[in-house]
């Protein structure tokens, strides 16, 4: 009889059997659609796009390629179902592997010997390339086993296989957690589509990973609607989405784009740094009026009559005829830069007949002498004056965002007259020179984007990259025209086609453009106006009132799942409530899911932090840690002079154990950076880099400074303290709030 390694061998062959022939068969029909001859334009397009579905379906069987089966159920009725990355059938379409997020693969994850969901056995099977090594079973059935017999007080190996991975090093990048998916997690992951859904978590509970695996299970689910328009994920720095970058790839979706607030403005990275409270000031929601102020400044009314001079001829734009074209651009409903034109035009009909009124005066009081012609000819004179360009300019500017938010920042009159309602104070933290842009500048941005519109340099692009397309279009028929064969009958030439019988340049061009073999991704960043499908967020509590509505306009299906932890906001136009977060922009309009269950703490530092949780939210309820480790936290107060150096030492000694996180104060920063260099295996950063992140080992720099330095300064401190997987020490004199603390290793 096969022990059950060899018996899921046996099934694995099989299962990677059938992968290879998709894969064949795939790569065929790819192959084939490819030399395909196709008549006309329409049919090329339908071409190309079943070889970008087949080359998608193709990089989800190579990504299933690590890790392709892992589970089985053992159902009462005697059925065996085997889970994996994808969904596997033979060639009689008989399913021989259950993609795990199908309905029903979904008891391997929620079965339990109170309810199995009729579930006999849950085995666990772990691999390594092509090959079984290990087995684990969970008996869900007490009284009978998978094969009928009865067997009383079997053991339940349940929490193994997810300790195991919990206890494993880290490798600096989030793996998936497909094989070990909680129940509580599961519920989320498998919510329905529609709506806002806020997960809210306390360290460890997985909010990040169920976010990604979300994502992957609602393309699964809504491939149709989500496929073409692709998931959104903003997190919140750079090195957090380098973390979780090869996770959705690994379950073989690509259809997302990762950014951070700072690059959601097309052709722009926002890493200026700047105070807390300028970023606090750019955050609030009174901002979208003082942008919407700033913007309706720029449509100058002068309070006294402007002259000018065209060709020797003074002319008087008295302001009541400005404030009635303003008042008809405005009353059309375009954007400011939509508008100008009219305005414009307007501006220019008045001066062209003020302009005729006076040179074409009939001296004996007639009417004017001059024709339709004359008059067509005065305004081209008009219209060419520099002067008059330059009052256009001054009444009506065509800006781009940059520019607005440039003036803006830089004169204290425009400040004053666009934001009345802040203070002094905080007029000054905005007022600055240059065209260097802060994280929290881009969401102004993107205010001033919508209210300005297109200032014609999108547009003249758009229009030379059309033309080039063209042209090249062009030369591809010719030399099809060209180098085609001769050598054919008379009586056969109405039977052959040419390249320019089948389409012109126009078509051909517009089919390369609708074939663009760009990545979703690729396409979106582009794209400012680009709308998603969907949209998550991560340690969402952070983000300012601003950026939520940055974020809205790019889902205006306002379907979403936000993840984070109000406990743990350190921005300081942060929520501390998700109804402080969230109502601003969406209201009430949002549905809460709350995990309780803390998968990566160990219980020994879990009951540390939990100390300072209570100081922050005194209600607030730590998530109950589901493993100890038996290491204490360890405590040493370093000198500030010798802590860089002693940092360094201790830095290299817990590479042993794994990744080590470095967390320290802002000030501390560069100093701890020099002394440590650069390792491997060992990353030093502020809180705010920190977030998000997971190490084996963490050492806490300076708490102190972190607790001062921070506007937030417990929740920083909190978020400090459980980024770690196994073991923590803190450097450095301590805050009160840890001094009582029994949970130090006595022994440092």
């Amino acid at each position: 009889m096969q022990n059950p390694v060899q018996a899921e061998q046996v099934y694995l062959t099989a299962f990677y059997t059938a992968l290879d022939r998709e894969r064949e068969r795939t790569e065929g029909r790819r192959r084939d659609e490819q030399v395909a001859g196709t008549r006309n334009a329409q049919a090329l397009h339908q071409r190309d796009g079943r070889v970008r579905d087949l080359n998608a379906r193709l990089a989800r069987l190579n990504a299933a390629e690590g890790g392709l089966c892992f589970g089985r159920l053992d159902s009462e009725a005697g059925e065996i179902l085997h889970i994996g990355r994808i969904g596997l059938h033979d060639d009689d379409y008989e399913s021989l592997l259950v993609d795990w997020r199908a309905p029903a693969a979904r008891p391997f994850y929620i079965a339990t010997a109170v309810v199995n969901e009729g579930v006999v056995r849950r085995r666990h099977i772990q691999t390594r390339l092509r090959q079984v090594v290990d087995v684990q079973d969970e008996q869900l059935d007490l009284d009978r086993t998978a094969d009928g017999a009865s067997q009383p007080g079997t053991g339940v190996v349940g929490e193994s296989v997810l300790l195991n991975a919990l206890e494993a090093r880290r490798t600096g990048t989030m793996e998936s957690i497909v094989r070990t998916i909680q129940a509580d997690q599961d519920r989320i992951i498998r919510s329905e589509l529609p709506g806002i859904l806020v997960v809210q978590g306390g360290p460890g509970t997985g909010k990040t990973a169920i976010a990604l695996h979300r994502a992957a299970f609602l393309l699964y689910t809504h491939r149709d609607q989500l496929e073409k328009r692709g998931i959104l994920v903003v997190g919140p720095n750079p090195t957090f989405l380098k973390f979780i970058g090869q996770v959705l790839p690994s379950l073989g979706e690509d259809g997302v784009r990762l950014v951070t607030v700072a690059e959601l403005y097309p052709g722009l990275t926002a890493t200026r740094p700047e105070p807390a409270e300028v970023t606090e000031v750019k955050g609030r929601a009174v901002m979208a009026e003082v942008i919407e102020t700033a913007v309706a400044d720029r449509q100058w009314v002068p309070d006294r009559p402007i002259e000018l001079t065209v060709d020797r001829t003074v002319l008087r734009l008295d302001p009541s005829v400005c404030d009635t074209a303003r008042a008809s651009a405005r009353a059309r409903r375009l954007t400011h830069n939509q508008a100008q034109p009219f305005f414009a035009t307007d501006i220019i009909d008045a001066l062209t007949a003020q302009y005729a009124e006076l040179i074409g005066a009939d001296p004996l009081g007639g009417e004017n002498l001059l024709d339709e012609y004359d008059l067509a000819e005065l305004r081209k004179e008009v219209v060419a004056e520099s002067a008059v360009q330059d009052l256009l300019y001054r009444l009506w500017p065509v800006l781009s965002p940059q520019d607005l938010l440039v003036d803006l920042y830089g004169d204290e009159a425009r400040l004053a007259s666009a934001a009345p309602q802040l203070s002094a104070l905080d007029r000054e933290h905005l007022l600055r020179y240059g065209d260097d842009w802060s994280p929290a500048d881009v969401p102004l941005l993107d205010e001033a984007a919508e209210l300005l519109g297109d200032d014609g340099q999108e547009l003249a692009r758009e229009r030379a990259e059309r033309a080039r397309a063209i042209a090249y279009a062009q030369g591809s028929l010719d030399v099809l025209s060209g180098s085609g064969s001769t050598d054919w009958d008379e009586d056969d030439e109405a039977e052959i086609l040419s390249a320019k019988d089948i389409l012109d340049a126009e078509a051909l061009a517009a089919r390369y453009e609708a074939d663009d073999d760009r990545t979703l991704a690729e396409r979106a960043e582009s794209d400012r106006r680009w709308t998603y499908g969907h949209v998550i967020v991560d340690e969402a509590q952070e983000l300012s009132p601003m950026a939520w509505r940055a974020i809205g306009r790019r889902c205006p299906l306002r379907s979403m799942t936000l993840v984070g932890d109000v406990a743990q906001t350190g921005a300081a136009g942060g929520g501390t409530s998700w109804q402080q977060a969230l109502g601003s922009s969406f209201g009430d309009r949002w549905r809460l899911a709350e995990l309780t269950m803390n998968y990566r703490t160990p219980a020994e530092v879990a009951d540390l932090a939990a100390q300072v949780l209570s100081e922050v939210d005194p209600t607030a309820k730590a998530p109950r840690s589901v493993r100890s480790t038996g290491v204490k936290p360890w405590h040493v107060d370093v000198p500030a002079a010798e802590q860089a150096s002693y940092v360094s030492k201790v830095a290299h000694e817990e590479r042993q154990h794994g990744q080590v996180g470095v967390i320290t104060s802002r000030h501390r920063l560069e100093l701890v950076q020099e002394s440590i260099g650069d390792v491997p295996d060992v990353t030093v950063l502020t809180v705010a880099g920190a977030k998000g992140l997971e190490f084996d080992s963490v050492l806490v720099v300076d708490p102190d400074g972190i607790l001062i330095e921070s506007p937030r300064g417990l929740r920083d401190l909190y978020v400090a303290l459980t980024r770690c997987t196994q073991r923590l020490g803190v450097i450095g004199p301590l805050p009160d709030v840890l001094q009582s603390s029994s949970a130090w290793d006595e022994r440092r």
